[in-house]
Parts: C-alpha cells; sequence; structure tokens
C-alpha cells in the first residue's frame, strides 16, 4: 500500500518521462498536493482508502470556496488522470475516479477582433517589426502562442510562393504544417532582413538581444501592451487565434482545412465558431489572406 504523497511524487515523475511541459507539471502537482492536503485532513492517507464521497466532497468544498466551475473541472480532470495513473500502476484495484463527474460548464463565446480592431492593433505595432511580425503570425496562422515562442527558423520555409511552418508533435498534439500567407512572410522577412540579429547560435525565430528565445510571458505582456495602445479592450493574445479561425470560416474555407491547421483535436472544437460569424466581406478576405 502506497501513501498518498509517495504517490503524488511518482505522478508527477511519470507524466515528467512522458515529456510534459514544465507548466503541465506544476498545474497537476498543485491540483493533486491540494486534493493530498484535504484528504489528510480526512484522515486518509494512503491511496486505497480514498473512497468517490471523499473526491466529491473536495469538488464540493470548492465550488463552496468560490471556484469557478471551469476551475473545478480541471482540478477534477488533475484527479482522473491522477487516479488512472494509479488504477494503471496496480496501486488501486478500482478507479472510482471514473464515477466523478465535472461540473456544468459555461463555454464563452470566443472574442472574435472586429476588422477596426485588429487593424489597430496592426498599426500600433508597425513601428516595433518583432512585435509586428509576432502579431501577423498569430493573426494570419491560428497557431499558439506557445507554438509561437517554440517557432525555429529550421521549421520555417519563407518562400514567398509556398511559404510554410512546421510545427513538431508534442504531447498529445500531432505534428502539422500550416502555410504562411504573404503578410506573415513579409513581416518576418521584413524582421530577420532588418532587426533580428544576426546570431548564429539562436535557433528561435523571435528572439532577443543577446539571442535567447522570448518567453511565453515576454510575448503575452507585450501584446498586451499593444492591445492596450491600440485601444483594443477585453482582448487576450489567444483571441487572435479566434480571429483567424472565425474569419477563415467566414469567409468559406473549408472546416476540415482550418481544423488541421489550427491543431484542433476534434472538429467539434472548429465547429463551435460557426454560430458566432457573421458572411466576411471580399475586402476582409483579402486583409487576412484568405483570397
Amino acid at each position: 500500500m502506497i501513501r498518498i504523497d509517495k504517490a503524488h511524487k511518482d505522478f508527477i515523475d511519470d507524466l515528467k518521462n512522458q515529456g510534459k511541459s514544465s507548466a503541465t507539471l506544476i498545474a497537476y502537482s498543485k491540483d493533486i498536493e491540494q486534493l493530498a492536503s484535504h484528504l489528510g485532513r480526512e484522515g486518509v492517507e494512503l491511496v486505497t482508502q480514498i473512497e468517490l464521497e471523499h473526491l466529491e466532497n473536495f469538488m464540493n468544498k470548492l465550488a463552496k470556496e468560490n471556484y469557478t466551475p471551469k476551475s473545478v473541472s480541471r482540478k477534477t480532470n488533475a484527479t482522473k488522470t491522477f487516479f488512472r495513473f494509479l488504477h494503471g500502476s496496480g496501486h488501486i484495484k478500482e478507479n472510482i475516479a471514473d464515477l466523478l463527474k465535472h461540473p456544468k460548464v459555461d463555454v464563452k463565446a470566443p472574442r472574435i477582433l472586429s476588422r477596426m480592431e485588429y487593424r489597430a492593433l496592426r498599426d500600433a505595432t508597425r513601428d516595433d517589426l518583432r512585435s509586428y511580425a509576432m502579431v501577423e503570425m498569430l493573426l494570419q496562422t491560428g497557431i499558439t502562442i506557445s507554438e509561437l515562442a517554440e517557432m525555429r527558423t529550421e521549421h520555417t520555409s519563407l518562400n514567398t510562393d509556398n511559404g510554410s511552418l512546421f510545427i513538431p508533435k508534442k504531447n498529445n498534439k500531432e505534428s502539422r504544417t500550416v502555410p504562411l500567407n504573404k503578410a506573415a512572410l513579409d513581416a518576418v522577412n521584413k524582421y530577420i532582413n532588418e532587426e533580428r540579429p544576426k546570431l548564429e547560435h539562436a535557433i528561435h525565430m523571435f528572439i532577443t538581444k543577446t539571442g535567447k528565445p522570448l518567453l511565453v510571458r515576454n510575448i503575452r505582456s507585450t501584446i498586451n501592451r499593444y492591445f492596450k495602445l491600440a485601444g483594443v479592450e477585453k482582448a487576450k493574445v489567444n483571441d487572435l487565434r479566434h480571429t483567424f479561425v472565425a474569419h477563415h470560416l467566414a469567409a468559406g474555407v473549408s472546416i476540415i482545412q482550418i481544423s488541421k491547421i489550427a491543431g484542433h483535436k476534434r472538429i467539434s472544437t472548429t465547429e463551435r465558431y460557426l454560430e458566432y460569424i457573421e458572411k466576411t466581406t471580399d475586402e476582409e478576405k483579402t486583409e487576412l489572406g484568405v483570397l
């Protein structure tokens, strides 16, 4: 029989061996640590002593402490993942967490930038070639902020006729090749030719003056600053991804094609944008590179 604290450590080690990101490891570790603390107060120290009622009481306690349904759902998912590990490792005979239900989560409508908003953001960054290139890459390709941070020069084809970005397989996401349109190519090439430090050891596309890759938090804070300068309110970096998907669907691009480019695991994720879009004008199509 294994103690919960030992099982917690083994679980995180297992995730690490699977190649999970540091952010994922930290999130799972904190969630299970919080669960373990609750179980400890209930006098439960061994994994074999945990019952479904203990898990349900923990989730109900979180809800009463004003955790959002989304946060409780995330901790429910972490708990289920932990128990799959316990069951798979032979520490428990029955996976009681299979019966643990997620709270109902209201799905918010994605924030989709209007034509005026993404124009204003572009204008605000135009004199900062690195930031302008990052905005164009996010807006024109629908890649995530972490994929942008990990973008490498060796994975990028900047040929003006058929530019592309290769995104390697990571965690549970398959590798994919994302086409780069003229707007993205022009912005990135201009950044490389006029502003990017000429350092042979720098393998990432977006770097500091010393060649270190920009971190996700650096990119987020930079673009958030330009959102503010552009007067675009209540917008986040991920909204550029929402905008890419929505505007391309509105322009009539195949939902299967957009789902593949965006790297959505399920086509239903792409489909949910359909209720939020309106027909796109030819001028808007041209601006977003869908013509």
